[in-house]
């Protein structure tokens, strides 16, 4: 009995650092596939480096990147750390957004 209280300590910090550092991780992993398994052309993206641009092509392990007029490089698939999702602001009528300038501040 006393050699399991012993080794308790070892095991709640054996769990406390799966539930902390590793399932995250692969959370955060499994996002990172979905997103790369997603990608089509026409998505506005950002590199890892902070570089945004248009998907125009993508191959099995590189993607074409429009990231100026007449500009497109070509980038390795993994180095795109987001998607843009569009937002829908244009959906909503400019009456319907608050002013700045109507508050009573």
């Amino acid at each position: 009995m006393s050699n399991w209280v012993e080794f308790l300590p070892l095991v709640l910090l054996v769990v406390i650092f799966w539930l902390l550092i590793v399932r995250p991780a692969r959370a955060r992993q499994r996002a990172f596939l979905q997103t790369q398994s997603e990608l089509s052309s026409g998505d506005k993206v950002m590199l890892a480096s902070g570089i945004f641009g248009e998907i125009v092509t993508i191959a099995d392990d590189t993607v074409q990147l429009r990231i100026a007029p007449n500009t497109v490089v070509e980038v390795k698939r993994q180095a795109i750390a987001s998607v843009e999702r569009p937002t829908h602001d244009a959906d909503i009528p400019d009456s319907d957004i608050p002013d700045s300038r109507d508050s009573d501040h």
